[in-house]
């Protein structure tokens, strides 16, 4: 049987194409700098984005299934060959794939004046083909148990079609229903892959540097706090107002914390590569306490303090770390942050800081402007850094 190695070794065509990390990874930081870039631009008045959407209706659908999507996608389609065995997907329809992510930013950016169905239809056919394609892969490898991941896939595709209605039926973002399930989506998905992949490779890294206290093995205690973030999710998407959807949300802060205790974060100080994991994983916990902060003390602590701690800081944290990581594993580069890619993290954790902070101390123009700058900095960095990689670094 040909292995995934030999695929991709085979594989003659354009390097971009010869794995599915490298087209998605690099999609996804170019169109996050684009997305804030025109953003800012049209919040300053400069101009007018020419979507049906409102200006933070099209900001929040194209940060998670916009940006968000894309580094799914390259992620999964990266550990899925890895999980089952089977080919990875390069080629014709790795490029394919990208064009319907692609063709749906376009048409969500361009949507004035089009019909609404046509614009769902093209946004949501990606994640839609995405699921078909990992359904087949994890079946025909009988990977049953990652079958869990794709669930979380599929409730980001639910969350983008309800928050495609809302958008015909003139609701507000921050009234939406899809809004809470495609974020929720991503916090267990950070959650339930962060929990295997950070204590797996702060474990490998430290066993190179001697003897030392290790991270907790998985066990009983992590899938008892994995079900009560679930819980917290499920009852902040459903009653987000509750005191007892506040309540669970402060349960799962607390258990995501003393979980990431558990990882020993404080011993990879040396090598950012893995210190970022840990950071970006912090905050998650934060969110949680910063949610039910906002229903418990909403004078004190405003709603989008703890929205942006998840989608600045958890979820662009951690998905720059695991981008950064994986394509330099996946390209045969050694497993280390040089200046370059410290940068990015220090630019996006920055980003992360100035974007809750200004929640937090209103009126913050300058940290708003602040975090708009190093976000785009911190992604128009990757994408120089990362593009001589993808496009001439053959794949391993």
């Amino acid at each position: 049987m040909t292995s995934s190695a030999s695929q991709i070794r085979a594989w003659t065509g354009p390097q971009i194409l010869g794995y599915g990390f490298r087209p998605f990874f690099l999609g996804a930081a170019v169109f996050a700098a684009f997305a804030m870039i025109a953003w800012i631009g049209a919040l300053s008045g400069l101009w007018t984005i020419p979507s049906a959407f409102g200006p933070v209706e099209w900001h929040v659908h194209e940060f998670l299934w916009g940006y968000l999507s894309a580094v799914t996608a390259g992620f999964m389609l990266t550990a899925v060959p890895n999980w089952t065995g089977r080919l990875p997907i390069v080629g014709v329809p790795l490029a394919a794939l990208w064009a319907t992510w692609a063709l749906g930013r376009i048409a969500v950016f361009f949507s004035a004046g089009w019909p609404p169905a046509v614009i769902a239809i093209l946004d949501l056919s990606f994640l839609a083909l995405l699921i078909l394609v990992l359904s087949r892969e994890i079946a025909a490898g009988r990977f049953w148990r990652n079958l869990k991941v794709l669930a979380l896939v599929a409730m980001l595709f639910l969350g983008n079609a309800i928050y495609h209605a809302e958008m015909m039926a003139g609701v507000m973002a921050h009234d939406s229903d899809g809004l809470r399930i495609g974020l929720a989506s991503a916090v267990l998905m950070i959650a339930v892959i962060g929990g295997r992949i950070i204590p797996s490779f702060t474990r490998n890294w430290l066993a190179r540097r001697g003897p030392g206290a290790v991270p907790e093995p998985f066990g009983i205690d992590d899938k008892i706090v994995i079900a009560v973030t679930a819980v917290a999710l499920l009852l902040w998407v459903v009653t987000p107002h509750y005191v007892t959807t506040a309540l669970a949300l402060l349960a799962a802060g607390v258990g995501n914390l003393w979980r990431l205790s558990r990882w020993v974060g404080w011993r990879t100080i040396a090598e950012p590569l893995v210190a970022i994991l840990h950071l970006a994983y912090l905050f998650l916990p934060l969110g949680f306490l910063a949610m039910a902060a906002a229903t418990l003390f909403p004078e004190v602590v405003p709603h989008s303090a703890g929205l942006h701690t998840w989608t600045v800081g958890a979820i662009v944290l951690m998905t720059l770390a695991v981008m950064t990581r994986a394509s330099l594993g996946h390209s045969g580069m050694p497993l280390t942050a040089d200046w370059r890619i410290t940068g990015i993290y220090v630019l996006a954790a920055v980003a992360a800081l100035s974007r809750v902070g200004a929640g937090l101390f209103p009126p913050a123009d300058r940290l708003l402007e602040l975090a708009a700058t190093c976000w785009v900095l911190a992604f128009l960095l990757f994408a120089v850094v990362y593009a001589p990689l993808f496009v001439t670094r053959r794949a391993s």
